[in-house]
């Protein structure tokens, strides 16, 4: 076979393997909840291209995707030349993703927050799954309980039984240890969590104040959800459709899974089709 016929058929498959690859994760994306956005926020403060700040930020970033691979918090500090250069930030995953889902949100947080907050010096984007968050503005390990995101639903359909299972599921979450909590009564779901830079005391005074504000904002809606800085708390029932995909609580580490396995099958099959070919085009030029 003359090798510019063969050249051909493996750039052929070659575009083929890579357009199968790049389909393969949106379809198992569209199925995840943990990537559904919930808010952005962007400092005003801006960087200019090229700069120390831009680097250290790049440097903080990946730092944030490879850390999520092994661990559901952390942060990091990328110190400059000045305190305007460093770079720092966290990410925090939710308390029952497992580290492939982990891994996965806080990829799509990073990817995402850049467009959503071009050149600012700091930036916040939290998802379904994931919360990740820089600044060159030193804010790890400092309690904030401002309000950042509050929602309500509406009261109608909600009967007293349904408050009443709704106060507990929020109680047995402020009296819940650990920095994620779930639970649920009925069709009644809660969940709060906070982030991980900070005490275990401050972590119960965040989450405290955020139920606390649930109630009483909320009242009598079929969901809330209240978002301070540094915590969060959640509450649904089957007739909220709000948040509905998040509020099952349930992963796609299954699926992606599967389209892993389908990608590696599909490696094999065009390796093996290319060392084939390459051996078929040997074999011809040694016979003449």
């Amino acid at each position: 076979m003359p090798m510019a016929k063969l050249r051909n058929i493996i750039k052929t498959l070659s575009i083929f393997f890579f357009l199968i690859a790049a389909t393969a994760p949106s379809l198992s994306s569209a199925t995840s909840a943990t990537d559904t956005f919930v808010f952005g926020g962007c400092s005003q403060q801006k960087f200019s291209p090229a700069s120390a700040y831009e680097s250290n930020l790049n440097s903080l970033l990946t730092s944030l995707v490879n850390s999520a691979t092994y661990s559901s918090y952390n942060n990091f500090t990328i110190m400059g030349s000045s305190s305007s250069d460093t770079a720092r930030g966290l990410f925090q995953c939710r308390g029952d993703l497992s580290m492939p889902n982990c891994a996965t949100c806080v990829a799509r947080a990073v990817s995402q927050v850049g467009p959503l907050c071009p050149f600012t010096c700091g930036g916040a984007l939290q998802l379904a799954g994931c919360y990740i968050k820089y600044d060159n503005i030193s804010f790890l390990g400092q309690e904030d309980k401002t309000v950042v995101l509050k929602k309500c639903g509406s009261s109608e359909g909600y009967n007293t039984d349904g408050i009443s299972r709704r106060d507990a599921v929020l109680t047995e979450l402020v009296n819940g240890g650990g920095y994620f909590r779930a639970g649920g009564s009925g069709d009644v779901q809660g969940m709060g969590q906070c982030v991980g830079d900070l005490t275990v005391s401050e972590c119960q005074d965040c989450l405290g104040t955020a139920i606390g504000r649930l109630k009483n904002d909320c009242g009598t809606a079929v969901f809330g959800d209240m978002f301070l800085a540094k915590c969060y708390a959640r509450y649904s029932t089957d007739g909220a459709q709000h948040y509905a995909k998040s509020h099952n609580y349930k992963t796609n580490y299954g699926g992606e899974r599967t389209f892993a396995i389908i990608i590696g099958l599909l490696a094999a099959v065009v390796l093996l089709i290319i060392f084939l070919l390459f051996l078929r085009g040997v074999c011809s030029r040694g016979g003449k």
